[in-house]
């Protein structure tokens, strides 16, 4: 595990400055799943159709292109992306 050292004048106030920052960002990715997992889960509904279960037929060319699945794709690496994010921050931890 990789260790960041920051100097300041006034460490306590930096931590804070830092932690609520990250908190934010973390809050804000949050969100951003919701909103991409409930987008997926309406192309899901729209073409009856697991999101895992598209992405190997649409690979394997057994479905014509569409717009929709463009955004399904999208949709699908935004998630992969977010939640990838979302473990970064959530594995930061401070040291003293």
């Amino acid at each position: 595990m990789a260790e960041l050292k920051i100097r300041s004048k006034d460490p306590e106030s930096l931590k804070r400055i830092i932690q609520s920052a990250l908190s934010e960002r973390l809050q804000s990715i949050k969100a951003g799943i919701k909103r991409t997992e409930e987008r997926l889960q309406e192309f899901e509904t729209k073409y009856n159709l697991s999101t895992p279960e598209f992405i190997t037929r649409f690979n394997n060319d057994e479905l014509a292109h569409s717009f929709d699945f463009d955004e399904w794709l999208g949709e699908s690496k935004m998630l992969t992306h977010l939640q990838k994010t979302k473990e970064s921050i959530e594995n930061i931890y401070f040291v003293d």
